[in-house]
């Protein structure tokens, strides 16, 4: 069996501490205490920018792994979980991405997305049954996130990602003098104490949000589904969707809304196909195969395009 957080005391935690500068918090009036939010929210800024060595150091190695095809997952309870379920379903609509690229997994499963299922935080042999019931393999990569960094869930999910070999990256708002996690990959976010004592949904959740955003963008931009800051690997699905490809078109080929929805009807919808079509002036079949054998990066295969037309 494993370890059970039954009886741990958390009270050292830097999530657990009492926040001096809320002591009197249900005494404020609602200016000062918006105000005091506002103010108290810049460090989660800090935070991330403290974890800036361990976030490129994840995303390098995130990359590096599906680009050989592996998988990314990320594994929590509660709010942790939650927002790793958020992340990874922002990921098809956002990069054309197929759903099991990027996973989330939550303990207690979807139910736990609307009611809370805390208890289940505790089991540590859940985190790798979960794990090994969506084929998690060696190939693949784990992020798993717990703001206190002692969930049970978590740290058995972390165990047996190491003990495979898979990619194991830790996620926690605590001093990894505080509570170490199994792990290749260490990112704190040391946001503090926040200013309701415990509750870490607020600082620590925002923390964990924008460190989950760099993440998933920066693996995405690196295997090549991002061309300058556009969202070229995407699929017309609505009408958002079409006019932002519009959009595109016509920023990065010059082309009038007309000729760029010709175009776009042509390439089926794929953007980055249309504006390979544009610049270099190939047919469909062509584009594919330039993004086939010198892509997925759209700026590769125009590269290589001009290198062998010169």
């Amino acid at each position: 069996m494993s370890p059970s957080s039954q009886g741990l005391d958390r009270g050292h935690l830097l999530t657990e501490q009492a926040n001096p500068a809320s002591e009197a918090l249900d005494q404020l009036p609602t200016a000062d205490l918006v105000n005091l939010f506002c103010e108290n929210d810049l460090e989660t800024q800090r935070a991330v920018a403290g974890a800036a060595p361990a976030l490129t150091a994840a995303v390098d190695a995130i990359a590096a792994r599906l680009a050989q095809g592996g998988r990314l997952f990320y594994l929590g309870a509660g709010t942790s979980g939650r927002l790793g379920v958020l992340d990874a379903a922002e990921c098809p609509p956002t990069f054309c991405s197929p759903p099991e690229l990027v996973q989330g997994v939550l303990a207690g499963g979807a139910a736990a997305l609307l009611r809370s299922s805390e208890g289940l935080e505790d089991l540590f042999d859940a985190g790798p049954a979960d794990l090994k019931e969506r084929g998690f393999g060696a190939a693949d990569v784990l992020v798993g996130i717990a703001a206190g960094g002692t969930t049970p869930y978590v740290l058995g999910g972390l165990s047996h990602a190491m003990a495979i070999g898979a990619l194991a990256i830790a996620m926690a708002c605590v001093p990894t003098e505080q509570a170490p996690m199994p792990c290749a990959i260490d990112i704190r976010l040391l946001t503090g104490p926040e200013l309701l004592t415990g509750s870490t949904r607020l600082k620590a959740g925002t923390a964990t949000k924008m460190a989950l955003n760099i993440l998933s963008t920066g693996v995405m931009v690196r295997l090549g589904k991002v061309h300058g800051n556009r969202m070229v690997d995407v699929a017309v699905t609505n009408s958002k969707l079409e006019d932002r490809a519009l959009r595109i078109l016509r920023d990065l080929a010059g082309m009038d809304r007309d000729r760029g929805a010709e175009l776009l009807a042509e390439a089926q919808g794929s953007v980055k196909l249309a504006l390979l079509m544009a610049l270099t002036g190939v047919n469909r079949d062509r584009g594919r195969q330039l993004l086939t054998d010198h892509g997925p990066s759209l700026r590769q295969a125009l590269f290589n395009h001009a290198s062998m037309a010169g």
